[in-house]
């Protein structure tokens, strides 16, 4: 799944560290969701989406 994760984390200056804290789940978990090896559930889907003030399917595109 591809997803716009990293470029909006980046835009706001934070760290994969700093953003995992914001939402209670570890680093490796940002990193894992930024590089596609990880979908998120929808919980943190949603809590990502609320973070950075987006709607769900502007942060994560399913592809082909």
């Amino acid at each position: 799944m591809n997803n716009e994760v990293r470029a909006l984390r980046e835009g706001q200056g934070w760290s994969q560290g700093e953003l995992a804290e914001r939402l209670g789940v570890s680093r490796q978990t940002i990193h894992a969701i930024e590089t596609g090896k990880y979908d998120p559930s929808l919980p943190l889907a949603f809590k990502l989406a609320r973070l950075f003030g987006k709607p769900i399917e502007k942060l994560f595109d399913p592809g082909e």
